[in-house]
């Protein structure tokens, strides 16, 4: 342990969290390669009474956001993942001390770049998916998607901590 370290700071390799970043995206593009084979477009199988498995495609982003643009937002997309991954990579070497944050990163990269390779490759995002409630339906979405969803919110909790620290040192000074 580098000197100064305390064990609530242990810092993890930054290689760890590329690892760990990969292992993710190949199960995104495992998961998206089985619906691909598997399914025809649109195709459903009911799962739970709540959910179904789907394949779909996605042109936008979150919520089929722009998907009805006419291909450009691809080529955005594109270059608005490749750009948040570079960024996060950046982040992750500069913050290794912080391991809930960089988990947080490392879960946002892996759907970043799992999103980017569907793009590249396809034109579109693969989704399948899909929760319901009744005649209610949220977007159908993959692995990657809920990488960067679980990743946020662990972003978000990171910050919360480390607010609430910092709240706590200043009551007690």
């Amino acid at each position: 342990m580098h000197k100064g370290v305390t064990p609530a700071t242990r810092v993890i390799p930054y290689m760890t969290w590329l690892a760990l970043a990969l292992l993710l995206i190949g199960a995104d593009q495992l998961s998206k390669q089985y619906f691909e084979q598997n399914f025809e477009y649109l195709q459903r199988v009911n799962v739970l009474p709540v959910f179904d498995f789907i394949l779909i495609y996605n042109q936008g982003a979150a919520f089929s956001l722009l998907a009805d643009g006419a291909g450009w937002q691809r080529w955005f997309f594109l270059a608005l993942g490749l750009a948040a991954s570079a960024f996060i990579l950046y982040l992750l070497r500069k913050h290794r001390e912080q391991p809930l944050f960089c988990l947080a990163l490392a879960l946002i990269l892996a759907g970043a770049i799992g999103n980017v390779i569907d793009r590249t490759l396809y034109g579109h995002v693969i989704d399948f998916l899909l929760f319901y409630w009744n005649d209610a339906y949220f977007p159908a979405f993959n692995l990657a998607d809920t990488f960067i969803t679980i990743g946020a919110i662990l972003l978000i909790l990171d910050e919360l901590r480390r607010y609430l620290r910092d709240r706590k040192r200043e009551q007690q000074t």
